[in-house]
This record gives structure tokens, C-alpha cells and sequence, in this order.
């Protein structure tokens, strides 16, 4: 039997980058998907232009800016509620080759133990330049290595392969593993919660799959601005409470570690955006402020 997949997109604040992909997934040649868009509480008449261009496409309005995780989880509930075999999670600034959902899922159907599968993704304004293929744990277990960043793309990873990690840019996920490990983290609001995710299935069993035939370009915008402080304290706060949860026994070692490289690295390089991120990400996580930064 064919899977039924369910193509979770989630938009905030960027129509026009959600439409361009939501018409790349309509070019699928994979017979059996469902598109959801995702509306995360815009600002931008998002909703309003999304309906009028897509009236066939199912979108929900969350209501708010529910974050990354919140915001999708919505959408993976839904697809949950309506029997989706294979949830795709799909950064909403990318746009897909025709063929790509029929590679990922089948590698993950031809693994019995396939939990998760990702994309070969290159960036959309350099298309032959690879942004992700794969992603592995650094030594100390805090960080991931994405494979082949900023390389061309000269056939060098089209091996297909278990990595360590993948991410939410281009996920697709096993409906039974979300039934087993539970949906993504809202506590981290922003970064980290697909690595949490993918670690999380590891754990349970699962094997992570990369899958370079399942070509996808990505604009990589950045929602909260590149290397801005903000960027700095969702990244810092969060990677602490990644290490937390599945580094447990040597936390306090791996935060002071990991932490200290980062801010004398900033201090350094006089990098004061950086600076202010990191402890401000820092004092929150040991005040056991989660979610969205307060104000």
C-alpha cells in the first residue's frame, strides 16, 4: 500500500516565499500527499493571500506565534487526527524538486527501522552549493556538524546513509514514531527541537536516515535575523537545555564547557551582539525561562 503523507508548512510573516513552495509540493510526483499550511499568527494579511491563492489547500490559523515547534505541532495533530501514514515537516522558504517526497519515502519504506528521513538540501540562491547532507554529533555530544556545508555539490554525499541527525527544514517523519515519542518541544520556541526530536527517536530505536535523491533548495532567511542577539540567546538557552536532557550526567561540565568557549570566542572577536545573546540566553536558562523570550 501506497503511504498517505501529509505536507506540513508553516508560515509567518512570508506569503511569498509559501507560495512558491507550496507550488513546487503541488508539482510532486508522488501520487498520494496532503498539503497544510500552517498560518503562525501573521501580521502580514499572510492568511487572507494564502486562501485566495491555494482556495483547495487546507490552513489552519494558530493565533499566535506559537514558535517552530507550536506551530507545527498544530499541523502535525491534524494530519495525525486525519490518518497520515508520513508527516513532512517543510521549512515554508524552500521550494522542492518534483521527485523529492518520492525519494524520502521510499527510504524510509525500505527500512524497517526508518523513524526519520531528510533531504539533500542546497542553497536556493546557489543551487549547486550543499547547505545540509546529513548531520552528525560533534565529540562532546552538544552540537551537530552539518555535513557538507558550503561545498559544491559534486556528487560527494549522494550515498544515502544513518546519520546522527536531521533537520526540520525538510523532515519526514514516521507517524508511528510520533505516537512514540511525542510531538516536538514547545519549550524551545525556536532551534534545537528537531535536534531534540531526532535524538529523542535514537533513543528509542529508530534509525535516521539521509536521503540525497530528495533534492530540496533552501532561502535560508533566518526568522530571527542572522547572528543577531536574539539568534545568540535562543541558540545559547537552548542548546543548554538539549545537553540537560540527554547529557544529563555531565551537565553542569558540558554547559560551563561549551558556553565559556562560545562567550570568550565572542568576547574576542568584540562581537557584542553575540555577547549579549549569550548571557542573556544563559541567565534565562538557569532561571528556567522557556519558550518564547520575554520581553
Amino acid at each position: 500500500m501506497t503511504p498517505n503523507v501529509h505536507i506540513v508548512i508553516l508560515n509567518w510573516n512570508g506569503h511569498q516565499d509559501t507560495i512558491a513552495c507550496v507550488e513546487s509540493c503541488l508539482q510532486s510526483t508522488y501520487p498520494f500527499f496532503r498539503i497544510l499550511i500552517l498560518d503562525n499568527g501573521s501580521n502580514d494579511n499572510s492568511e487572507t493571500l494564502l486562501r485566495q491563492r491555494f482556495p483547495d489547500v487546507e490552513l489552519l490559523q494558530t493565533g499566535s506565534n506559537l514558535g517552530f515547534a507550536g506551530g507545527n505541532n498544530i499541523g502535525i495533530r491534524r494530519a495525525l487526527a486525519s490518518g497520515a501514514d508520513y508527516i513532512w515537516l517543510l521549512n515554508n522558504d524552500t521550494v522542492v524538486a518534483p521527485d523529492a517526497l518520492t525519494e524520502l519515502v521510499k527510504a524510509a519504506v525500505g527500512s524497517p527501522r526508518a523513524g526519520m528521513v531528510g533531504s539533500k538540501i542546497l542553497f536556493h540562491d546557489e543551487p549547486v552549493t550543499i547547505w545540509f547532507a546529513g548531520a552528525f554529533w560533534t565529540a562532546d555530544g552538544a552540537n551537530i556538524h552539518h555535513r557538507g556545508y558550503g561545498e559544491k555539490d559534486a556528487g560527494q554525499y549522494d550515498e544515502p546513509c544513518k546519520v546522527d541527525a536531521l533537520t526540520g527544514c525538510s523532515l519526514l517523519v514516521k507517524a508511528e514514531v510520533i505516537k512514540t515519542i511525542g510531538l516536538l518541544r514547545e519549550d524551545y520556541f525556536l532551534y534545537s527541537e528537531d535536534a531534540d526530536w531526532c535524538r529523542t527517536a535514537a533513543e528509542h530505536g529508530y534509525e535516521l536516515l539521509y536521503a540525497p535523491s530528495a533534492r530540496v533548495w533552501h532561502k535560508v532567511s533566518g526568522s530571527v535575523g542572522n547572528s543577531s542577539s536574539l539568534q545568540w540567546y535562543y541558540y545559547t538557552r537552548n542548546t543548554c537545555l538539549f545537553i540537560e536532557r540527554h547529557k544529563r550526567e555531565k551537565l553542569f561540565a558540558h554547559i560551563v564547557f561549551h558556553q565559556s568557549y562560545q562567550l570568550r570566542k565572542a568576547l574576542r572577536e568584540k562581537n557584542r551582539e553575540a555577547v549579549k545573546g549569550i548571557v542573556a540566553g544563559l541567565k534565562d536558562y538557569f532561571l528556567r525561562r522557556f519558550g518564547m523570550r520575554r520581553k
